[in-house]
């Protein structure tokens, strides 16, 4: 049974968030794209009311309930999966990507439906925005990904090499070196890069 917490009074905006583009036509994407916007400020605007840090921080925060990986976690509270359709020529599982989608176009229709404030009931109740006092998130490469790619238009690389102590790793935008990192492993050098690298751009 679904867990959604809203009851659509237009059923065909429920359904359209809920159908794949493998489907048909009449599909989430249009509506993903408001409801990503959608998300933002009401997650921004939450954050501002609620913590006292400055923008990098907030920023980083931010990117955090916006995330892929959250957006599919709060997919599977919804208890939604086998209502959403896709076509034939979608053989897998339903992916992370498509989970965070169905979330973000839910979102627009609900605010289509019912309004902002309907909207907003939904993402506070769903997406336990007072949880950011407890966030603990090292893994700098996941928010620097999130980060750039909401900020900026460019290619992101990792170039690492190998050291006399282990390894030291620069990321890279576009041609642009950002920061570096060393560690004894690629990763750890990887993930030293990629937290250098958020601390300089979003000023964390």
């Amino acid at each position: 049974m679904s867990n959604l917490g809203y009851k659509f009074k237009d059923k065909s905006l429920y359904n359209r968030a809920l159908t794949h583009a493998s489907k048909s036509d009449k599909n989430y994407e249009r509506l993903e794209f408001l409801g990503d916007g959608i998300l933002d400020f009401l997650v921004g605007d939450y954050l501002f009311r609620n913590m006292q840090e400055d923008e990098g921080h907030l920023t980083v925060t931010r990117s955090h309930f916006v995330s892929e990986n959250y957006l599919a976690k709060v997919f599977d509270s919804l208890n939604i999966e086998k209502e959403v359709m896709v076509g034939k020529s979608y053989k897998e599982k339903i992916s992370k990507s498509v989970k965070s989608d169905v979330v973000e176009a839910l979102i627009a229709g609900i605010y289509l439906d019912g309004g902002l404030e309907e909207a907003k009931k939904f993402v506070y109740d769903k997406f336990n925005l007072a949880s950011f006092r407890n966030i603990v998130d090292d893994n700098y490469k996941s928010q620097l990904q999130e980060l750039v790619q909401a900020s900026f238009k460019c290619k992101m690389q990792y170039v690492t090499e190998r050291t006399d102590n282990g390894f030291r790793s620069t990321f890279m935008m576009d041609e642009d070196e950002i920061a570096s990192g060393e560690g004894q492993s690629k990763i750890e050098a990887e993930q030293e890069a990629a937290h250098n690298s958020i601390k300089k751009l979003f000023k964390v």
